[in-house]
């Protein structure tokens, strides 16, 4: 299980299953790992270099809403998101009023993101039960399936870059994983 920093339980942690696969093959000599996070069975791959790829699995992108006048476009990547294209400095603003709102019974991760042209995107994330944080490896889905339909994106966060691959609404997510 995950717990958030106010005690409720996420799903789904795409950080923090890419980390446990680093850590496991680091451990295993293993190059490929499976890892079981709520309901979902992520295979980890060694993709050189220092970063690790994770077959994320389905990825479900809704239609464009508004709730109280702000865009929203929903994604499920084993978690709920709710994602914005506007300027990520406004992450601290509409983060903590879409987390909570009625339309989000059990609350929702926050993405505000810029498209920075084909295939790269800028994002902020205010993570549900956290406030925000530096960077998100479900949330890099998340906006990348909102403003692609296909192909590799690069998303980057505060806190550093993953790439994430679309393809027939599944996910990869790719980035690096380093010992603290």
């Amino acid at each position: 299980m995950i717990w958030n920093t106010d005690g409720s339980t996420a799903e789904m942690s795409g950080n923090g299953t890419r980390i446990a696969g680093a850590w496991l093959m680091q451990r295993s000599g293993a190059t490929d790992v499976r890892v079981v996070v709520g309901p979902r069975t992520v295979d980890v791959h060694a993709a050189g270099d220092g970063l690790y790829e994770s077959a994320m699995g389905a990825v479900e992108v809704g239609p464009l809403e508004s709730v109280d006048g702000i865009e929203v476009t929903t994604v499920d990547v084993g978690n709920p998101h709710a994602v914005v294209v506007g300027d990520p400095d406004e992450v601290t603003r509409l983060g903590p009023l879409l987390e909570t709102h009625p339309r989000f019974p059990n609350r929702t991760n926050v993405q505000v993101v810029r498209i920075d042209g084909p295939g790269e995107v800028t994002a902020r994330v205010w993570e549900r039960g956290v406030g925000e944080t530096t960077a998100s490896g479900s949330s890099a889905v998340a906006v990348a399936a909102a403003t692609h339909a296909d192909g590799e994106v690069l998303v980057h966060f505060p806190g550093g870059d993953l790439l994430v691959g679309l393809k027939d609404g599944n996910a990869s997510l790719t980035g690096p994983a380093e010992p603290v």
